[in-house]
């Protein structure tokens, strides 16, 4: 099974906060963090469990309507292998 087969779902080790002085999001993990923009923020968002890839994708698409769906898989794609490779991510090798 591969990152793009599952349902991605974050870690339990990762919480989404917001942070007041800066106006962005965080993806907070042991020992370090990311700054998300707003594209990341929607998709770890959908990182539930609930969610397929191409699910992420339709519902992503339809929030960016001037983004066509080959771009918007490419960005959910990419995304979620960044979380996959800094182990931010259940059940993702």
């Amino acid at each position: 099974m591969t990152l793009m087969t599952v349902r991605p779902r974050l870690s339990r080790k990762v919480r989404l906060r917001f942070d007041r002085h800066t106006g962005r999001h965080l993806l907070l993990y042991p020992e370090a963090g990311l700054e998300l923009n707003d594209t990341a923020t929607a998709i770890v968002r959908l990182c539930t469990g609930a969610w397929g890839i191409d699910d992420m994708v339709d519902q992503l698409t339809e929030s960016y309507g001037d983004a066509s769906p080959v771009e918007v898989t490419q960005a959910v794609r990419a995304f979620l292998r960044t979380l996959a490779n800094r182990g931010l991510l259940d059940g993702a090798a």
